[in-house]
């Protein structure tokens, strides 16, 4: 056997749906897409989201109001009092780089935010942009120090 000796066997090779070529194909006039609308339309495409068949659409109904400055908003990690504890040793100087270090900030994180839950029994000598009140009080119970950049 070899290879011009192949044959695709019964049945496997179809050939092409030919529509618009005549009433008495089966498929002529419309070309089995129905009488008008949108599917019948070269492209078919769906329209874009949001789009309401032409009604005003309910994102441009809706009145717009507030501000989203994303675009300029700083991302902070922010920390609680707890994990500082399990993290860091007794006496350590705890800042966005040794956040890093310990896995508690990424690269994009702009700056350290200390929030104020669980408990820390040992001192710890914390500089961050912003300390809540209640892990300050914390902190400094415990005898340690902060300092808000």
């Amino acid at each position: 056997m070899r290879l011009h000796d192949l044959k695709a066997p019964k049945g496997a090779n179809k050939k092409p749906k030919r529509v618009g070529r005549g009433e008495s194909s089966g498929h002529g006039k419309t070309s089995g897409t129905g009488h008008g609308g949108q599917k019948s339309r070269s492209g078919k495409g769906k329209p874009r989201l949001g789009f309401e068949g032409g009604q005003m659409p309910m994102y441009r109904r809706m009145p717009k109001r507030g501000f989203n400055n994303q675009r300029f908003a700083k991302v902070w990690a922010e920390v609680n009092v707890d994990i500082l504890a399990q993290r860091f040793e007794a006496g350590a100087e705890v800042d966005l780089i040794a956040a890093r270090k310990a896995g508690l900030a990424t690269n994009r994180d702009e700056g350290l935010r200390v929030l104020g839950r669980g408990e820390i029994s040992h001192a710890l000598s914390i500089k961050a942009a912003h300390v809540t009140a209640s892990a300050k009080a914390k902190i400094e119970a415990a005898g340690g120090s902060v300092v808000a950049l």
